[in-house]
Parts: structure tokens; C-alpha cells; sequence
């Protein structure tokens, strides 16, 4: 983890992006395979494709799951923050923007949807600070929790790319970089394998 990666001015100036973006690509509720129930989180995607999940299952596409449109370009900034932290020699192919409310959380998952597992996953907080949980790659493993505030980067990568994680909580009222408060989370994530 590197905390405060971030400070507040590129933290606000990064929120702006992703205000724009959202414009491009409202928000939009993913929901569980098989019985359509929706998450708790709201979300939306940047880059060539983005993750979206509904009653056919979890998967990348390059289009929005409502408008149909391509998904907004990545702004120079993620690409230069997924090349600071990532280690990769490709650049990433998507970015996971998900919305938190005072209320939501994430239940322990792994990020198993891509197509390769060499790249790691680059995650970005904004906003409320959250309780973060991580595991290992077996599902029984013993967990761990800790805070991840407004700024802060985590990188999941090698041993720990498969590992388990989730939100328990976020804690309102933390954070003053968004207005009516919730926490946004950025993953910046390779999908498919890299051509040499």
C-alpha cells in the first residue's frame, strides 16, 4: 500500500476526470449473475473495455451496458499512475470506477475475470475512507483489515493478485473531497494477454 500516493490537489484534479467521464458513461448498477440482484455500489468504466456484470454472467466489453456507447478514453493520468506503480510494460486496458455510498460494501471476491493474471491490479481511493479486507487466493484464508483513505494506492500483484478482498464498511464522513461524501474506487486492470 502507498499512502497519501495521492495528495488533495491530484486527488482533486483526478476527481474532475472521472466527473467527466461519468458524464460520458453514467453511472450504471451491476448485477449478480443468475438472480439479477443488484450490488451495492454503482459503477462505471474508462479505456478500451470495461467490466460489467448482469444475469448473463461477469465479463469486459468495449461498450456501456445502457448506452451502448464505447467506453470514454483513460486519461493520461491513470496511465502515468499505472506506469509508476504497476511494474507492467503494458499499458492497462481498463478502469474499474466504482461508487460507494455511506451504506455499501463489497463482499470478499477475487479478480479472476481477465483473460491473464501476469499484470497486477492498480487501485486508487477517493473520497471516504473505507475498511479494506484482503485475503489470500484460497477463499478459507485468514484475512486482514485496514484502512484505505482518500489518496491512497494499492497494488495487488504476484502472490497477492488473486488474493481475496473486499469492503466491509466505509465511514462516512472522512473524507470532504466529494461534496455529498461516498468513496470512489479506481482499478486499473489488464485483461487481455500482451502481444511481445
Amino acid at each position: 500500500m502507498r499512502a497519501e500516493y495521492l495528495d488533495r490537489a491530484a486527488q482533486q484534479a483526478l476527481l474532475e476526470e472521472i466527473r467527466a467521464i461519468v458524464r460520458a458513461a453514467p453511472l450504471f448498477a451491476p448485477r449478480m449473475p443468475r438472480t439479477g440482484k443488484p450490488l451495492s455500489v454503482k459503477m462505471s468504466n474508462c479505456g478500451p473495455l470495461g467490466w460489467v456484470a448482469d444475469k448473463a454472467g461477469y465479463r469486459y466489453q468495449p461498450t456501456h451496458p445502457d448506452t451502448g456507447a464505447p467506453w470514454p478514453p483513460m486519461p493520461r493520468t491513470l496511465l502515468d499512475i499505472w506506469n509508476d506503480l504497476s511494474g507492467f510494460p503494458h499499458p492497462p486496458e481498463a478502469c474499474l470506477i466504482n461508487f460507494y455510498e455511506a451504506s455499501a460494501k463489497m463482499g470478499l471476491h477475487q479478480d479472476r475475470d481477465e483473460e491473464t493474471f501476469e499484470a497486477p491490479v492498480v487501485s486508487l481511493s477517493l473520497g471516504d475512507t473505507c475498511r479494506f479486507r484482503l485475503g489470500g487466493a484460497a477463499r478459507t484464508a485468514p484475512t486482514r483489515s485496514f484502512k484505505l483513505a482518500s489518496g491512497d494506492a494499492l497494488v495487488l500483484g504476484g502472490d497477492a493478485r488473486l488474493a481475496h478482498h473486499g469492503v466491509d464498511r466505509i465511514y462516512p464522513g472522512t473524507s470532504t473531497l466529494l461534496k455529498d461524501g461516498g468513496r470512489i474506487n479506481l482499478t486499473l486492470r489488464r485483461v487481455t494477454a500482451a502481444l511481445e
